[in-house]
């Protein structure tokens, strides 16, 4: 098997796109899961492993200038399953050489009263799943400090694209329902500002940390278009598909525990909820100012965002 330059581990819509713009770009990729699957996404190598197998990830990954950590467990699992997938990742590249690039998100900052997130925060979640995220991202710095791994993380909000199917705003409470000219589903406050990313943005953000050596050590926001509510957020989105702005549905708090009782993703959202009930926004600026990195603008994201739910509908 030919030595990738470039190990994606996680087949989610993260790393699909990370593959799919490294592949695009000439790059030899390899995509890591425990299945093997490709994610749709030619001209890459897919490798079946165990990610929490030290020796299975040295295997996999033999080779790679950068690898991406683009996995994850089930969000109801988060606080179990992101230790042996650290471990395993960090022991399987210890000493190789091999760059590491992480796929993080804002959790660990916990609520801010609306103050713009910027990666000086301290990490002072309240929250389960805020503090796994905040653990985990001091096991990879202690892993570059140490010298074992170089490490660098990207830090993005609720994202959206093509494949992101299960993200909390851009995921199938927004997009399906929208197309079908029904109710779309918000949480909190409908007209709080909020920051959303883009997939693609997220994998290109990724792309240049991991290929530069003053990245390392530090975690970056990826650069985000400008913040808007959900009410305006689903309202460009109706637009860029030539349908009237949507009626919106609130999912208040009870409707989630009661949800939860049944659905264990609800439950999960519910202390995540601060998020949408005040202003939640980023600055990137870090990364825009010291890569020139800049999102794409919001229409031309939606056109293959829409594209792609399209597709998945019909199919």
């Amino acid at each position: 098997m030919t030595a990738p330059t470039h190990a994606v581990l996680g087949t989610g819509p993260i790393g699909a796109a990370i593959a799919e713009q490294l592949v695009a770009a000439g790059e030899s990729v390899r995509l890591i899961s425990r299945s093997g699957g490709d994610a749709g996404v030619r001209g890459v190598q897919a490798v079946a492993a165990d990610l929490t197998d030290a020796a299975a990830v040295r295997s996999a990954a033999a080779g790679a200038r950068v690898a991406y950590f683009a996995c994850q467990p089930a969000y109801t699992a988060w606080t179990e399953g992101f230790p042996p997938l650290a471990n395993g990742v960090l022991r399987g590249l210890a000493g190789t050489g091999t760059r590491l690039a992480v796929v993080d998100n804002l959790y660990m900052y916990g609520p801010t009263d609306g103050r713009a997130l910027t990666e000086d925060l301290p990490s002072v979640a309240t929250t389960r799943k805020g503090r796994a995220r905040a653990r985990l991202a001091q096991q990879f710095l202690a892993a570059h400090q140490a010298g074992d791994v170089p490490v660098t993380i990207a830090r993005g909000s609720d994202y959206f694209g093509p494949r992101a199917a299960s993200s909390s705003v851009g995921g199938d409470r927004l997009f399906p329902p929208l197309l079908a000219g029904k109710a779309v589903q918000v949480f909190g406050d409908p007209d709080a500002p909020h920051t959303y990313t883009y997939v693609a943005d997220f994998a290109r953000t990724l792309i240049e940390l991991g290929r530069r050596d003053e990245a390392l050590g530090q975690a970056w926001h990826v650069p985000n278009a400008p913040a808007l509510s959900q009410r305006q957020f689903a309202t460009r989105a109706a637009a860029a598909a030539g349908l009237p702005a949507p009626r919106l549905s609130r999912v208040s708090r009870p409707m989630l525990r009661l949800a939860g009782l049944f659905i264990p993703p609800a439950r999960e959202v519910i202390e995540m909820l601060y998020e949408f009930e005040e202003p939640f926004v980023v600055d990137s600026s870090k990364a825009e100012q010291a890569f020139g990195l800049r999102a794409t603008p919001l229409d031309e994201a939606l056109r293959p965002t829409l594209a792609w739910w399209r597709t998945r509908l019909v199919a």
